[in-house]
Parts: structure tokens; C-alpha cells; sequence
């Protein structure tokens, strides 16, 4: 649709009509009421609201009687007609502040100041968001139509009687649609194609015959992926305007469909072009500042910056930067970036592919960080490399935009993180040279010539002192191989020490035994470099240099590396900044600390070459107390009265204290990769149960789905760890916490077996947590898979347990468990009295997170007995607490559960509505659950006539059952069966 539709026949008045100070408000979007001050006033009889409606929507004009007495009553006005008129007049005006409502030549004008209409306001905004589309502002047009869509409050001129409020309904609603279609257009050009799926859903099963609807839904559908839903939508709109019409689509619809099955590239891009499409979204500016003191490197500036000037009007331009560590390949990659960026003013990304570490950074990732940096929303972000890659190129296609890949492990890293389109540019640093990688060009980065090197520990050090000692700082640089990261520390060093002479620093030089053999040696230049380093540092500062450099995680917090120390943060945190200005420790933002992946390497070695096993053994040990036992601190917030941190392994650490719940939260997300990293980092038998402790402790990671394949492969490596050890106790937990993980993807035979396993390592470890755990989980898995009799056994074997250790939040959890399976063998009352009893306790020990779990339990139950209206009160109450706490995955259930409330309610749209959001959120339970959302989704739109699109979702759901061997595969070949029988 081009542009933004603005109402038609309406003329606003002059400023500064009413008087000052006595500018009252007026709404006619939903009920005609009015406002003075914060006083809403009483607008009378619905004769007397439908005078005031004809007044306001006159913008200023004076309507004679005639006019008013045919706007109230047609052809059939009462015989006292204009008498009716003057009173409602009169009345109005005693209501009315002074001068609103004035009399002129036999007629009646409102006088309304500017932003005192709702209806005004809402044409301002439409004028002004399309002037925004007008230029490409997406972003602007977007939000002001989002406004000007907001003041609308139920159906317009509500209950006012009368002809011409009735044609002024139609025209105002006629509007909104058009404004929603314009704005819905704008969401699809941005990439916000999952979240308008769901909207338009919603307003084709209200509007069924509006095409323009129908036509943007199956674009919608096209761009998430799903091409036989958008061909559906054709078919059952064909249909429907044949059968209510006699007719067909109309042109525009007929060729979506063409292309669609053409899979036509275009159908990917923005469907209006603007002169600055980028100019939406985000403009990344994501370059680390460049070093004030950029040495050299003329020939290697010149070269790129020419390459990277000349992207526009090409396709991609790459440049890839190789090299040995230290050579100074991303402080150069910086510098041309920051040179060239004007050649590129959609943005610059930058990322740290930590390539040259054990645990690169993996692609997915890096491009979802890219996407957000966009301006793309998360939930519009999807799952796999492939999608996110499709999607990181249309959002780039159209921009010039510069991607700084610094620190590849290899070209296939890096392939999927190109952009691909003409007029954007990459550079790229690698420790390899990357051959493989198709069109880029290649530069060999060497060391410093000696003029360079000496130029830039000038830089550094002051021309006045190496001026006089011109010979020792040639040494100098000498010793340092001329590789820039080295003479970097070194004239760091010596610009600190106001004391030495540069003859002083080349003398300690020269007095290194393995130095200048290590220099020559490729790789091992770095090390050299950084035994330059370290071998100034003072005794505290080198043993916090090394410890800390036995941690795996990409970087540390304050108050992790106090507890690595064993120190107070502030004396810890004297001794990082000190090693900050040494150039050995980064700051990677304030209170967090990381190391060159080089760097570590070598602290590593200089703790094993220096420390007894003992000593770094206690470093690391103290590590994981302290992340065991801050993340029992945040489980107990959450969870409180949850009898698992009782049943950890007891530290030595007391663990980090919050201020408040939303505090705790963040943290254990903001540490989860080093949580993660410690877990897999500890599993020795000295520490291998505190490892598995601690993923129990940091199950919100898992719950979130923000992190929860890292988590699974923790747990994974945990499990394998216990069991080649015999420890059953750590063996038990670990199973079961896998088998959390694998049920909530969707994996139940899998989770079935580790959960057996577990079952039975809890009876020989008598450990209470996995006795009660594991038949609970158990329980659920039996449920998924429609064994609802075995579920039933588990369910109260889990009961059983839990009551035997006190542990009323498990009890709870099972009886909610049990709950859902009663409903299921129909025994409904019973299952209602089970999860009231659930939310009895989980009320009382404040377990918030968990009551909504109760509730979802209660609103199964209910729903099942055909109490719609409380179920959809738990529903709706358990939704915000899951949203609350950053239950991405429950969010995206709850929604599940609501469509399934409507659906029995008969309110088909409402549950195909929430079905999308659950499909574009994600639920527990992986694919055997969209498999389920696919079908009530089908059932949905079959309801609504949609019969294409459902057998569309069917088919879908079908698919997915029948790959997993899932039992919900007959339900769904039942409802196909009416097709294959036509």
C-alpha cells in the first residue's frame, strides 16, 4: 500500500479558537465523551452524544438545524424535531465549558483547539508517519502509526444513534483498517514477519473478505518459512470470495500466489522501496576505538582503505588480515575501519570470534548479536544458522554496512557472518591465511619494519627519552622481534617507571635466557612477548596474573576473581586495574576482566610452570564455590522454600549477595557462559559433584532457552564424567537434569531412558533429591507420550518422596503434574482439587514462578469442564509471571494453553491468535510441541472456513509427529482423513 491512508473529509480548525485555559477534551473513537481538566463530564442522553458527535466531526463548521435534525433522524424526524435539538443544545452547553458550544446564523459549531480531538490527533500522527515513510524512517512511520492506532477505544461513536453516526462508524473503522494494513505493510518491510503473523491471523478471521488482509498475511507466512500456509491462505480466500461473492481474487492476490510458487527472491526483500531503507532500523556504530598512537602500516591503510572505498556498486568486498598473535592485526583492522566508515553510513559491526580459543565463537551467535544490532526484534530472530544467516542478508540488502571479523578460527566461521551484498564490506583477522575463503583478498601481515618499531615506542615512551638513547631503544625493539603487541608492553612498562632509563629496560632484555631463541620462532614470539611482561610484574600482581588465567569462561566478574584470589574485591580489584595497565588483563566493561585468548595461554603455562598442583587446584575450587553458591543463592529467591539447596554440596564460599529478585536473575543470565564453562571445566572427581550441583542450581538457564543447548552439553559431559567414575550419587542428579532438558525440546524417549538410569542410581545412592526428582520427571515424560497410567504410578511415587524429605515445592510440582494427568483419564474433579492443593503450597512459600505453573495445571483442569472464564483468569495471571521471570519458553506455552481455552469456547479467531504467538515465542517441549500448536492452529482456522491453511498446518504437524513416532501422529491423520477421502 503506498503511503499512509489519511481519513477522508476532515478539515481541522484554526489554533487558538477556545479560550485560554478552558480547552476541554474530546474522544469520538470508542464512546463520545469528553474531559475538562481531569473531569470527565456527563454528556447525557444518547440524542444528546449523538448532537455533540455531529458537532465535533465538523471540525469547527457551523451545522444549521436542518442538518442536525438529519443527522439524528433521517427521513423520519419527529414532528417536535427542532425543539429536541434546541434542548439537547441547551443542555449541552450548561455542561460544556463557556464558549465551547456556540450558537451562530440559526446553527450550532463545537469550538475544539488544536490536540483536543482524538480524532485530530490520530490524523496528525497518520499525516506525520507518512511524510516519515515519505524518506525510509520505517522506525518513525512504525511507531506513530502505532500511536495514532492506540486512540482508538472500542468501536467508534459507540451507542450514538442515528444515520449519520452510523455512516461515520463505517467510514472512522474503514480507516483503522487501512492504517493497520499500512502499518502491517511497514512491519513486513522491517523483518517483524513472525510477530505480524499472528496479528494477521487475527484480523482475517474478523475481516474474511478483505483481500489487502489476506494478501499480507501470506507474505507474512512466505517470509517465516512457511510456503504452504501462504499458498492455503489462496486457496481458502478463492474459495470465499466465490462462495460469498462470486468472484475472484483480485490481480495483486493471484500474482502473490505465482510467485510464491516460484519462490520468486524478491518476495524476500522489502515490498516499497525508499530511498534509505536502513534508515528504520538501527545504525550500528560497533568499532572499538582505534589507538591514538597508530604507527606505520602506510602501504597496508592505503591498500584496504582503497578496497573498502570502492564497495559501493560491487558485490561484497572481503578483506582478510593474517598472521601470527601479537602482529597487530586487529589494532590495523580498527584503524582502516574507522578510516573507511564513512564509505559506509548504514553502520559498522564489529565481533571477537575468540577463534584462536578452545570454544570459537559459534556463527548462530554471532549473528543473532548482528541481528539485534539491526533493529530486529528477538522474536523475530529464528532458531538455525541457515535462517538466521537468509535473514542477517535481507535486513543488510540495500545498506552499506562494514563487518569487522576480527579473530576467525577459519573461513567457515566466517561465511555464514558475510554479508553478501553489494555496496557492504568485510574485513577479517585470522590467525590463518584464509586460501578458502571464495574472492577475498589476502594480506600477510608481518612484523614492524625497525623504523616502524622505533616510531612506535616513541609514541609510547617519549621522544625526549629515547632521543638520548637512540642505540638501547633500537635494542629494544630488536628484542622484542618487532612485533607491535610486544614493544607495546615493553614501552608501557618503561613509560611507567619515570626511574628507568631505556638502557635500564634493554639490559633486563638482554638478560633473558630464552628470549631471543622464542622470538624466532613463529608462535612462540608471543609468548616472549608476554614474558616481557610478566616478568616485570610485582609478586601479588604475578600470582593474580596466573590464577586468574586458570578459569574458562571468556571472562571474569569482580567478585569471580576475589573468590579465585582469595582475596577482598577492592584489594582484587587494585591488582586487576594495575594488571589492566600492563596490557595482560582487558576490561570488558566495568567490574568484568578477560584475557587475550594468548595471553591465558601463557598465564596457564606460567601457573603450571610456577604453582603447585595444590594451589591450582584450590584457585579453581574456590571458583566453583563461589558460582555454586551465589546460584543456590538466586535459585533459593526464586524458589523459596525449595528444599533442593539443601541438599547441595556445601561450600566454603558464602556466594555474592542481591539487592533484589531482579538483580539475582540477572546475574545468573549475564554469567551463565561462565557458569557453563566452570561446570565442564570441574568435572574431576575432587569437584565433580559441586559441577553437577551447580547446573541444579542454574536450571533457570535451561528454563530461559536463552541458553539451553550450552546447557545441555554441560549436563551431558557431567553425566558421562559420574559415570566413568562409579559415582552414583552425581551420576543421578546428572541424568535427571539432562532429562529436564531433553523433555523440554521435545526428546521424551531419550529423557525416558536417562531417567530410568537415574531412577535406579538414586535407590543405590539413597541421595532424596533424585528419589523424589527423577519419578517426577518421570511422571512427565509418561504424560507426553500419552501413558497416562504409568504417569499416574510415577506421579505418586514422586509424592511420596518429596513428603518424605519435607520437600513441599516437589510435592507441589507433582500434584500439578498428576493434575494434568487426571484430566486426561477424565477423572476432573479429582485433578482440580490436586492443583488447588499445588497452588495452596506454592502460595504459601512464595514460589511465584512455580504458581504459575499451578495455574496452568488448574486452567487444564477447568477448561476441561467447561469452565472457559477461569481458566483463561489462571492463564492470563500465569502468562505475566512467566513474562516476569524471563520464561521465555513457558511464556510461549501459556499462550498454547489460552488458544486451547478458546478453541473449547468456541472462540476460534482468539485461539488462532494465540496459537501464532506461542509458534513465533517457541514452547517447552521442542517440535513434538509446535507439532501440537500446528494442529489446534488447524483447528482454529478450520473453524474459521480457513480449510487450506489448516490442512496446510496439518500436514505440517503430521510430519513432525511421524518423524518423532509420537502417538498425537493418529489425531492429526484423522483430521486429514476428510482431504484424502474427497
Amino acid at each position: 500500500m503506498d503511503g499512509v491512508p489519511r481519513v477522508p473529509d476532515q478539515r481541522r480548525p484554526a489554533p487558538g479558537n477556545a479560550p485560554e485555559g478552558l480547552r476541554p477534551h474530546f474522544s469520538v473513537l470508542g464512546p463520545v465523551r469528553a474531559w475538562h481538566g481531569a473531569e470527565q463530564l456527563s454528556m447525557g442522553s444518547p440524542q444528546q452524544r449523538a448532537l455533540l458527535a455531529a458537532l465535533l466531526l465538523r471540525d469547527g463548521r457551523t451545522a444549521t438545524s436542518h442538518e442536525l435534525i438529519d443527522a439524528l433522524w433521517g427521513e423520519e424526524p419527529p414532528s417536535q424535531a427542532l425543539a429536541a435539538v434546541r434542548t439537547y443544545a441547551s443542555r449541552l452547553r450548561k455542561v460544556l465549558p463557556a464558549g465551547v458550544l456556540v450558537s451562530e446564523s440559526g446553527g450550532y459549531a463545537v469550538v475544539v483547539a488544536d490536540g483536543s480531538l482524538d480524532l485530530a490527533l490520530a490524523e496528525d500522527l497518520s499525516t506525520e508517519a507518512e511524510k516519515a515513510r515519505s524518506v525510509g524512517d520505517l522506525c518513525q512511520a512504525r511507531s506513530l502509526l502505532n500511536k495514532a492506532l492506540s486512540l482508538w477505544d472500542g468501536e467508534p461513536l459507540a451507542n450514538v444513534p442515528g444515520p449519520y453516526a452510523e455512516t461515520e462508524r463505517t467510514r472512522l473503522e474503514e480507516w483503522r483498517l487501512q492504517l493497520l494494513e499500512s502499518r502491517l505493510d511497514m512491519d513486513l518491510e522491517v523483518g517483524c514477519h513472525a510477530e505480524a503473523v499472528s496479528e494477521l491471523t487475527a484480523l482475517t478471521a474478523a475481516h474474511p473478505l478483505r483481500e489487502r488482509l489476506r494478501e499480507l498475511l501470506m507474505l507474512a507466512l512466505y517470509r517465516s518459512g512457511r510456503q504452504a500456509e501462504a499458498l492455503a491462505v489462496y486457496a481458502d480466500t478463492r474459495r470465499l470470495l466465490d462462495d460469498e461473492l462470486g468472484v475472484d481474487p483480485r490481480p495483486g492476490l493471484k500474482e502473490l500466489q505465482q510467485r510464491i510458487l516460484q519462490a520468486d527472491p524478491a518476495l524476500a526483500e522489502p515490498s516499497a522501496a525508499a530511498p534509505e531503507p536502513a534508515a528504520a532500523a538501527v545504525r550500528p556504530a560497533q568499532l572499538p576505538a582505534t589507538v591514538p598512537d597508530f604507527t606505520g602500516r602506510a602501504s597496508f591503510v592505503s591498500e584496504l582503505s582503497d578496497i573498502l572505498s570502492a564497495a559501493e556498486g560491487r558485490v561484497m568486498a572481503v578483506s582478510a588480515l593474517a598472521g601470527i598473535g601479537g602482529v597487530g592485526k586487529t589494532t590495523l583492522a580498527v584503524h582502516v575501519a574507522h578510516v573507511a566508515r564513512t564509505y559506509f553510513p548504514d553502520g559498522q559491526l564489529y565481533v571477537d570470534l575468540q577463534g584462536a580459543g578452545a570454544r570459537a565463537a559459534e556463527p548462530e551467535t554471532v549473528l543473532g548479536a548482528f541481528l539485534r544490532a539491526l533493529g530486529t526484534a528477538d522474536s523475530a530472530i529464528p532458531d538455525s544458522l541457515e535462517e538466521r544467516a537468509a535473514l542477517y542478508r535481507s535486513v543488510l540488502d540495500g545498506r552499506r554496512v562494514l563487518v569487522v571479523l576480527d579473530n576467525a578460527r577459519d573461513a567457515a566461521q566466517v561465511r555464514p557472518l558475510l554479508p553478501g551484498m553489494e555496496g557492504c564490506a568485510a574485513l577479517v583477522t585470522s590467525r590463518i591465511r584464509m586460501v578458502d575463503l571464495a574472492g577475498a583478498h589476502l594480506v600477510d601481515l608481518d612484523v614492524m619494519s625497525p623504523e616502524e618499531a622505533l616510531l612506535l615506542f616513541t609514541r609510547i615512551v617519549g621522544e625526549e627519552r629515547v632521543q638520548s638513547e637512540r642505540k638501547a631503544a633500537l635494542d629494544v625493539v630488536a628484542a622484542c622481534g618487532f612485533l607491535p603487541l610486544a614493544i607495546r608492553i615493553a614501552a608501557s612498562r618503561l613509560a611507567a617507571r619515570r626511574t628507568w632509563t631505556v638502557s635500564t629496560l634493554a639490559a633486563k632484555l638482554a638478560d633473558e635466557r630464552r628470549r631471543l631463541d622464542e622470538l624466532q620462532a613463529g608462535d612462540l614470539a608471543v609468548k616472549a612477548t608476554f614474558e616481557l611482561g610478566y616478568g616485570q610484574l610485582e609478586p601479588a600482581q604475578a600470582r593474580a596474573f596466573r590464577l586468574l588465567g586458570l578459569a574458562d569462561g571468556p571472562d571474569l566478574s569482580l567478585a569471580a576473581a576475589a573468590a579465585v584470589l582469595d582475596l577482598p574485591v577492592e584489594e582484587t580489584e587494585d591488582l586487576l586495574e594495575s594488571l589492566v595497565d600492563t596490557s595482560l588483563v582487558e576490561s570488558a566493561a566495568p567490574g568484568r576482566y578477560r584475557y587475550h585468548d594468548l595471553v591465558r595461554l601463557y598465564a596457564r603455562a606460567c601457573a603450571e610452570r610456577e604453582l603447585p598442583p595444590g594451589e591450582r587446584e584450590s584457585a579453581t575450587s574456590r571458583l566453583l564455590d563461589f558460582y555454586l553458591a551465589t546460584a543456590a543463592r538466586v535459585y533459593a529467591i526464586e524458589r523459596p522454600g525449595d528444599r533442593t539447596v539443601d541438599h547441595l554440596e556445601v561450600t566454603d564460599h558464602l556466594g555474592q549477595d542481591f539487592s533484589d529478585d531482579a538483580k539475582a536473575l540477572d546475574w545468573l543470565h549475564s554469567e551463565a557462559a561462565c557458569i557453563l564453562a566452570c561446570v565442564q571445566q570441574s568435572l574431576e572427581p575432587r569437584t565433580l559433584r559441586r559441577a553437577v550441583d551447580l547446573l541444579l542450581a542454574s536450571k533457570d538457564l535451561a528454563e530461559s532457552g536463552a541458553s539451553a543447548l550450552r546447557y545441555e552439553l554441560a549436563t551431558s559431559a557431567a553425566r558421562d564424567a559420574a559415570a566413568a567414575v562409579g559415582d552414583a550419587h552425581a551420576e543421578g542428579r546428572a541424568r535427571v537434569t539432562l532429562a529436564q532438558v531433553l523433555s523440554k525440546v521435545g526428546h521424551f524417549d531419550k529423557a525416558s531412558a536417562e531417567l530410568e538410569r537415574a531412577a535406579r542410581l538414586g535407590e543405590l545412592s539413597k541421595d532424596p533429591w533424585t528419589c523424589g526428582n527423577a519419578p517426577n520427571e518421570q511422571g512427565i515424560t509418561a504424560y507426553c507420550v500419552n501413558h497416562h497410567a504409568a504417569s499416574e504410578t510415577y506421579l505418586l511415587k514422586a509424592i511420596d518422596e518429596f513428603r518424605s524429605d519435607a520437600n513441599r515445592a516437589g510435592e507441589a510440582s507433582a500434584l500439578c503434574n498428576l493434575s494434568r494427568v487426571l484430566v486426561s483419564m477424565n477423572r476432573t474433579s479429582k485433578a482440580i482439587d490436586l492443583a488447588r492443593q499445588g497452588m495452596a503450597i506454592y502460595d504459601d512459600l512464595g514460589l511465584t514462578f512455580r504458581l504459575a505453573n499451578a495455574k496452568c495445571a488448574l486452567a487444564i483442569a477447568l477448561n476441561h469442564v467447561g469452565r472457559h472464564s477461569e481458566a483463561l483468569d489462571q492463564l492470563t495471571d500465569a502468562l505475566q509471571m512467566f513474562v516476569e521471570n524471563r520464561q521465555r519458553l513457558w511464556e510461549g506455552t501459556t499462550h498454547f494453553r489460552i488458544a486451547q481455552v478458546h478453541l473449547a469456547a468456541a472462540q476460534s479467531a482468539q485461539a488462532a491468535q494465540h496459537a501464532e504467538q506461542a509458534l513465533s515465542i517457541g514452547c517447552v517441549g521442542g517440535e513434538w510441541m509446535r507439532a501440537n500448536v500446528l494442529t489446534l492452529l488447524g483447528r482454529s482456522l478450520d473453524n474459521l472456513g480457513q480449510l487450506d491453511r489448516a490442512r496446510a498446518c496439518w500436514r505440517e504437524a503430521l510430519a513432525i509427529h511421524e518423524d518423532s513416532g509420537a502417538p498425537e501422529a493418529d489425531e492429526v491423520r484423522r483430521l486429514l482423513a476428510p482431504v484424502a477421502a474427497a
